[in-house]
């Protein structure tokens, strides 16, 4: 950065001030990298002890000074949860009264000229945790005319060892309450059951048919019910091998999705609820191909044995690739099979097809969808991560963030009013702020990257109806997390279905203000009084369409 200096050409105030400028910058740099090689000194030290079956250093984070005024104003977790006004609320209008009790004051503590008034209510509630052992005697008949055994069926919810209750308590506790097995089954133990290991494990993943269709009606009225989704994706552990957990939502459902990868491929199939991805080769594919940059020669090739708008199964498509491009190199191969498989999505008719993601800035998602809006939040956390030494930095960072979320403020205004003449001065705006030149190296580079994805952060304009963050699917994804770390993950094919499946049917009941347990139980039972899920999010999206600017005229 300093080789071309010398202090011996700096003849006026403006050479000066352009050298100090370079060693500001300088400063900042060299802090930087010294702050990584230390973390990278400290991780192999923490390493080398535990190869020496010895511990590493605790990571315990130092206590953050409490941030006040525009700095708590400027965190990205105030501007996720921004509760509204607190107010104490009354909650009798919503209780059911199921017994009445009259309490009498006793004589002896009543002088002689007490008069009764009236009475005043307390209304108090409880629970009742009370085991049942039930012995069904199932009538048996034979005849002998059909040579066969007639016997009576057990009701509906008391196949196994276990009644609905149990089986529906079971399931709410461990994938709504985020209990682990082993407290579940120590909860039901002092409960007063009498239950092994593996027959809770059972309860849990095993013989949920039913759960599985319903979680499937919910994601493709979910996809059905708006033209935009929100998307993320999270690690996540299956028999002790890292995977990824896809999560698709808008605001009226949640859907999870376990995956080997989170590469374009996965999310194809995720956005077609997991069936075999198919490759469809045609001019859209073509035009992919070169917006990937695949070479010219493999373009042509593509174009001149592949050009009947062919559809291959994935098998079909490696076969020909082998056959036909055996000297594409690994990456472009890649990209031809990404391309292909783009096409195919776009141009099936099982699924509905999502013409826009508000995602974070991950390169798989990007060319899936028509359009791709980026989150504003997640934009903000790169300018939360730089840490200026220099004073002059630290003011400079500080004032931009001030525009930054101001400018953000606009256009939460903007998405309750649109008006065109408010879109062009955004539009403006947002080019004057992202281009400013503050001297700051880091900060001009961070700026220059968020200019970059101007069409993405300002989808907003076109499409009011979007959100300008991502945060429905990161809180979705935070919920893997958390399981996670309480259960460690399944190990099982049927674990990962119960988990995907359960963990939607959790976050769908909750959006849709439906009571899990008594959604589960009404199942398991056979009640089936309460409505399908996915009947209640195609009403709430007919009477209350997600997509302004695309509904139907």
């Amino acid at each position: 950065m300093l080789e071309d200096l010398n202090l011996n050409d700096l003849q006026n105030p403006d050479q000066f001030r352009a050298a100090i400028v370079r060693l500001l910058n300088l400063i900042e740099e060299l802090s930087a990298d010294n702050q990584a090689l230390r973390a990278e000194v400290q991780q192999l030290r923490d390493e080398n002890n535990r190869l020496k079956g010895e511990q590493g250093k605790p990571t315990i984070k130092p206590n953050q000074p409490k941030k006040t005024g525009a700095a708590a104003d400027r965190s990205s977790e105030a501007r996720r949860h921004k509760p509204p006004t607190w107010k104490k609320t009354s909650t009798r209008s919503e209780l059911t009264i199921d017994r009445e009790e009259v309490l009498k004051v006793p004589p002896t503590l009543l002088p002689p000229d007490a008069e009764f008034k009236d009475y005043v209510p307390v209304v108090v509630q409880d629970a009742h945790l009370q085991t049942e052992t039930i012995r069904f005697l199932k009538e048996k008949y034979y005849s002998a005319a059909t040579r066969q055994t007639y016997l009576a069926t057990l009701p509906r919810g008391y196949q196994g060892q276990f009644g609905p209750n149990v089986k529906a308590l079971a399931v709410v506790l461990y994938f709504a309450g985020n209990m682990s097995e082993p407290k579940l089954l120590e909860f039901f133990r002092q409960a007063g059951l009498h239950m092994s290991h593996g027959e809770l494990s059972n309860l849990l993943i095993k013989d949920h048919a039913d759960f599985h269709a319903e979680k499937d009606a919910v994601y493709m009225a979910g996809l059905s019910s708006s033209a935009w989704q929100h998307t993320d994706h999270t690690g996540t552990r299956v028999n002790g091998q890292n995977q990824q957990c896809q999560i698709v939502c808008n605001p009226l459902y949640t859907a999870y999705f376990t995956t080997e990868k989170k590469d374009r491929l996965s999310v194809l199939q995720v956005l077609q609820n997991n069936r075999p991805l198919t490759f469809r080769f045609n001019t859209e594919t073509l035009e992919l191909l070169e917006t990937l940059k695949v070479p010219a020669w493999a373009r042509e090739h593509v174009a001149a044995t592949l050009s009947a708008d062919r559809e291959l199964s994935q098998p079909e498509v490696a076969a020909w690739l082998d056959e036909q491009l055996p000297t594409l190199g690994a990456q472009h191969r890649a990209r031809v099979l990404d391309a292909a498989a783009i096409a195919a999505y776009h141009a099936q008719v099982e699924f509905p097809v999502i013409r826009l993601l508000v995602c974070d800035d991950a390169p798989q998602f990007n060319w899936v969808t028509d359009e791709l809006a980026l989150c504003w939040i997640h934009e903000g956390r790169h300018y939360q991560k730089l840490e200026p030494v220099v004073a002059q930095h630290r003011a400079q960072l500080e004032a931009f963030q001030d525009d930054f979320w101001a400018f953000y403020d606009e256009l939460l205004k903007y998405r309750e009013h649109p008006t065109p003449p408010e879109r062009i001065r955004l539009d403006t705006d947002f080019d004057r702020l992202f281009s400013t030149v503050t001297g700051y190296a880091a900060l001009d580079v961070r700026m220059a990257k968020t200019r970059a994805k101007k069409h993405c952060l300002l989808l907003v304009l076109t499409h009011p109806e979007i959100p300008l963050h991502n945060n429905p699917a990161e809180l979705g994804a935070r919920q893997r997390v958390r399981k996670g770390d309480v259960s460690f993950g399944p190990r099982s094919k049927d674990g990962v279905k119960a988990w995907d499946t359960f963990m939607t049917l959790v976050a769908t009941s909750k959006k849709l203000g439906l009571s899990f347990y008594a959604y589960v139980l009404d199942r398991i039972s056979g009640a089936n009084q309460l409505p399908k899920l996915a009947d209640l999010i195609t009403e709430r999206a007919q009477k209350d369409p997600l997509d302004v600017s695309w509904s139907s005229p």
